[in-house]
């Protein structure tokens, strides 16, 4: 049975360097604050967030089993696994969750591989290029449809 009141928070391989890792394109907050950022946003639409980050996608894929016994949505940057995981897109799709696909860059003006994404025409809502700040946009508009 799902809680209507929680949000799971999936963050794909190397957004643990967030902050660290190419600030020129991905800015300097952490992967702290974007769960803090995330974590206000919920709050504000009157939900909780459990939050997992997993440089291994099988974890990731766990976590998105999990949350159909509690979780009302789920809100997930996948990282590099946008442009290569099917199984990823299959665990989205098999729970039957709605879910916001989030992107701290603008893919679309990066190379060429990362304009596909194996997520897009699957996700209830799609946040591309807004920083950090993108992943509050995220939960507000799933929320909203929630």
């Amino acid at each position: 049975m799902s809680d209507p009141r929680r949000l799971l928070l999936v963050n794909g391989p190397n957004l643990n360097l967030l902050g660290t890792r190419e600030p020129g394109i991905y800015g300097s907050a952490t992967l702290a604050d974007v769960e803090r950022i995330t974590a206000d946003a919920a709050a504000s639409a009157g939900f909780e967030i459990r939050a997992i980050q997993s440089n291994h996608e099988g974890v990731l894929i766990d976590a998105i089993h999990a949350a159909r016994e509690d979780c009302a949505g789920i809100v997930i940057n996948p990282g590099g696994l946008t442009h290569t995981s099917v199984s990823l897109r299959d665990a989205l799709t098999g729970v039957g969750l709605p879910f916001a696909e989030v992107h701290i860059s603008d893919v679309y003006a990066r190379e060429e591989f990362r304009h596909h994404s194996y997520l897009h025409d699957v996700a209830a809502v799609r946040v591309i290029g807004r920083g950090v700040d993108g992943y509050a946009d995220a939960v507000r508009e799933l929320a909203a449809l929630l």
